[in-house]
């Protein structure tokens, strides 16, 4: 099988399991309600971050991005579908790249919607205090909300395939995104500034410290997200089905 209908087979595979579609409007949905939530401190503190107050949900949403991709991949370790799709799709490698870009796609274009809808609720929440914000900042909040939360999803799941388990993956990840990302929160100028989530949502910052910017921030995730899906295609080719 070639590389387009390997895809296809892996996106209606994305499309009908229902878990994964409620993890996808899951992302939607966390993002957008802590952002409002967010949006109701009355705050004026001259430190407060109009933008990131905006996108403030997106802690929270990367925690269904990351579950969304970590269980497309862990699915095919349960009653030997793995050992189907590779019936279908002899060559590993091949596969696991579809595998990839059905996670991704989906992940980024409700980021895209999570972004827009993030932006529209939190500046209305927010009222005069986004008025600062310029188009250009709102443009890359949303570019930027959904190019993280994709790259977090195939961060997972290359995760996932390595410990051939959701459950292992997000009994890492979880905690990590909820404990460790808060406890580093405010340091700067340190190896917490290169943690995938740190890194990466620099692009949601009005302003930022630190050696990285919005861009190079995202460059660090995808990097991460790399290194953590050659790691899963390296297992994936190696070890039995």
């Amino acid at each position: 099988m070639s590389f387009a209908p390997a895809l296809r087979a892996e996106l209606i595979k994305i499309r009908t399991l229902r878990p994964l579609l409620w993890g996808l409007l899951a992302v939607l949905a966390a993002t957008v309600a802590f952002s409002a939530l967010a949006g109701l401190d009355d705050s004026d503190a001259p430190e407060s971050d109009p933008l990131f107050s905006a996108f403030f949900g997106v802690g929270f949403g990367q925690i269904a991005a990351v579950t969304f991709g970590a269980q497309a991949v862990s699915a095919e370790y349960q009653g030997g579908a793995l050992r189907v799709s590779l019936a279908a799709v002899p060559g590993r490698g091949r596969w696991f790249l579809a595998k990839a870009v059905a996670i991704g796609a989906p992940a980024l274009g409700i980021g895209l919607v999570t972004g827009v809808s993030s932006l529209a609720v939190g500046t209305s929440v927010l009222g005069s205090r986004a008025d600062a914000l310029t188009w250009q900042e709102e443009l890359r909040g949303v570019v930027g909300c959904a190019v993280y939360l994709s790259l977090m999803a195939l961060f997972a799941a290359g995760l996932a395939a390595v410990l051939r388990s959701g459950v292992a993956t997000l009994s890492i990840l979880i905690p990590f995104l909820l404990i460790v990302s808060f406890v580093v929160g405010n340091a700067s100028g340190s190896v917490a500034d290169f943690l995938p989530d740190k890194a990466g949502q620099t692009v949601l910052h009005e302003t930022w410290d630190g050696p990285l910017g919005p861009w190079s921030g995202l460059a660090v995730t995808a990097l991460w997200a790399a290194a953590a899906l050659g790691a899963g295609a390296w297992c994936v080719r190696r070890r039995d089905a």
